[in-house]
């Protein structure tokens, strides 16, 4: 008897991760598939945090945490919230959980009921919609597109919102487009927000430190919303460490403690050992950061150089994370032999099984004509990834 509740039959699997699956089965059948689809670095955590995490498996630090995390990384977090980014909170108003996307989706549980009303801005990463869905909430997606650099206006923000609206999550810089927005353009959301009080922000900043324009800007910073923004981070990205989980909320203490009874139930506290690696990574040396961000900087000019020698690809300079996002609307509606590339999804799995190149479709992420690449691997690699692209893409007619 295979009963499956609606809640999860109403649930779409990720699609990155299905992806990043396909190619998997490709390299198993000894095929050489260049992986453009996952969204984690390719270095490997530097060695000062992983000492710390040796150190703790000596200390015996073996034993269940608290909930919402050790105090000593809670507080650490707080330090660096208000080193980097000017931002005062308190060591209880910090929940640690297993990475970003489990505290990012623990704060959308405990803020929506069915029938709210969530604004999305898209493109947006595939989780968003779903965790929404999860809550029982509605989705009120509000597209940008690359004319825009995919940013939203204020006027496209304050005409998404309605009395039902219960939040509004913003991310920058964005997965999967790379877009960061200024200061004056989260200033700009943050006035139309500000006549709306009864909408709280979820600020998902996983993507700070990979930032090509300079200081990374938190919507936090301003005061008429202060108090409704969640800020959504971790230590995966800027440091290498996706395979930790060790993400958190910086929130209103009333949501903290939300969170943290939500958690209780679920999941209790999460690794010790992880969270003393993520401890070391706050407090140690900063160097490995501003490393890792110059070598993606690097890696983004040399792969928007090369796809944009490819015709009828239309791409803009993305400013963070390391994503590139190509819009593909010229290559639909041509075939290669008998198949047709009708949406982007036929684009990107040709790609995958005709040039050997794993990508994402646009449409997972709520905006369909376009295909996510992920330039967190090699030069040497994209180099030879664009190659097949061009190729591939060469042949349909």
């Amino acid at each position: 008897m295979n009963q499956i509740s609606d809640r999860i039959q109403a649930l779409a699997p990720s699609a990155t991760l299905a992806m990043s699956q396909k190619s998997a089965e490709l390299r198993a059948q000894g095929i050489d598939v260049i992986n453009l689809s996952v969204g984690e670095p390719d270095f490997y955590t530097p060695d000062h945090i992983k000492q710390a995490a040796k150190q703790a498996v000596d200390d015996n630090f073996s034993f269940y945490t608290a909930v919402p995390g050790y105090a000593s990384l809670r507080e650490a977090i707080v330090d660096k919230l208000q080193r980097e980014n000017g931002l005062t909170f308190t060591p209880d108003q910090i929940v640690v959980g297993n990475g970003a996307k489990h505290e990012l989706c623990n704060a959308v549980m405990a803020l929506v009921n069915p029938g709210d009303e969530v604004v999305i801005p898209t493109p947006a990463w595939v989780s968003y919609v779903q965790m929404v869905n999860l809550a029982g909430g509605k989705s009120v997606l509000v597209p940008a597109t690359i004319e825009q650099d995919f940013k939203v206006t204020p006027a496209q923000l304050e005409a998404a919102i309605t009395p039902r609206t219960r939040l509004v999550i913003i991310c920058s810089p964005s997965n999967p487009s790379g877009a960061v927005y200024s200061r004056d353009e989260l200033s700009g959301l943050a006035q139309v927000l500000a006549r709306h009080p009864q909408v709280m922000i979820v600020a998902d900043e996983i993507y700070e430190h990979i930032n090509y324009v300079g200081r990374h800007e938190s919507i936090a910073q301003f005061e008429s919303v202060r108090d409704r923004v969640v800020i959504v981070n971790g230590v995966s990205k800027a440091y290498a460490m996706t395979g930790w989980r060790i993400g958190y909320i910086a929130a209103p203490l009333w949501l903290a403690k939300a969170v943290t009874k939500l958690q209780g139930q679920y999941t209790s506290g999460v690794s010790s050992i992880a969270q003393k690696a993520a401890e070391a990574a706050y407090r140690g040396p900063q160097e490995c950061v501003e490393l890792m961000r110059q070598a993606f900087e690097r890696r983004r000019d040399l792969i928007v150089g090369l796809l944009k020698e490819i015709p009828g690809m239309q791409l803009n300079v993305p400013q963070g994370a390391f994503y590139v996002f190509p819009r593909v609307t010229a290559f639909l509606g041509k075939r290669a032999g008998d198949k047709l590339m009708e949406t982007d999804t036929d684009l990107a799995l040709y790609l995958l099984t005709e040039g050997h190149v794993a990508t994402v479709a646009g449409s997972a992420f709520s905006c369909p004509g376009y295909l996510r690449l992920s330039y967190a691997t090699s030069d040497e690699n994209l180099v030879e990834a664009a190659r097949r692209i061009a190729e591939a893409l060469g042949k349909l007619q």
